[in-house]
């Protein structure tokens, strides 16, 4: 799983659709016949207002002729105050003390959150841990969501079957930026 693509200014034109073909290439000899890939449309910042991730609406998926299927599901996600999501997930790994659990908390630890005492209840820490931190609430309409078809050619990727619907035409601006919810 790639989390981020990006590519520097200083590469040549072309190299994002030349990276995508090789990474298609890849995957497709071992099998896979589709991607999905996701833009965020809404910026993050920290909490002192430093741009840390700009807002992308997946130009280089349209011209790579990636299927547009939607946004994902709108939600409200907590924003640390250096600039990332505190994901559903992780808060779900401490309050049921899941493996992982220490990772997630880990980042709040870093961040200022109080140790959590002998014996107390992970959710309970978890509230506190937030509020001592300054993580915020933003409303997030969805991040747009792109499908990539696998195929040797036309015919086959076609042959392909979604189960998404398939949107047109493709987003051209980014989200308003959010006020915290």
């Amino acid at each position: 799983m790639c989390s981020r693509f990006v590519l520097l200014d200083e590469c040549p034109g072309n190299s994002e659709s030349w990276f995508l073909a090789r990474c298609f290439d890849a995957l497709l000899a071992d099998g896979v016949r589709g991607v999905v890939s996701f833009a965020d449309p809404v910026p993050r910042r920290t909490a002192s207002g430093r741009l840390v991730m700009p807002r992308h609406v997946g130009t280089i998926y349209a011209a790579t002729n990636a299927v547009y299927a939607g946004r994902a599901t709108a939600r409200t996600v907590k924003l640390l105050p250096d600039g990332t999501v505190f994901h559903d997930r992780a808060a779900q790994k401490i309050r049921r003390a899941e493996q992982g659990h220490e990772y997630a908390a880990a980042q709040l630890l870093a961040l200022g959150a109080p140790r959590p005492r002998p014996g107390c209840d992970p959710a309970l820490w978890l509230r506190e841990a937030l509020v001592a931190v300054g993580a915020r609430n933003v409303r997030h309409r969805g991040v747009h969501r792109y499908v990539f078809r696998l195929g040797r050619t036309r015919r086959e990727r076609e042959e392909i079957e979604l189960g998404l619907p398939v949107l047109r035409p493709y987003p051209k601006r980014p989200d308003v930026e959010p006020a915290a919810a």
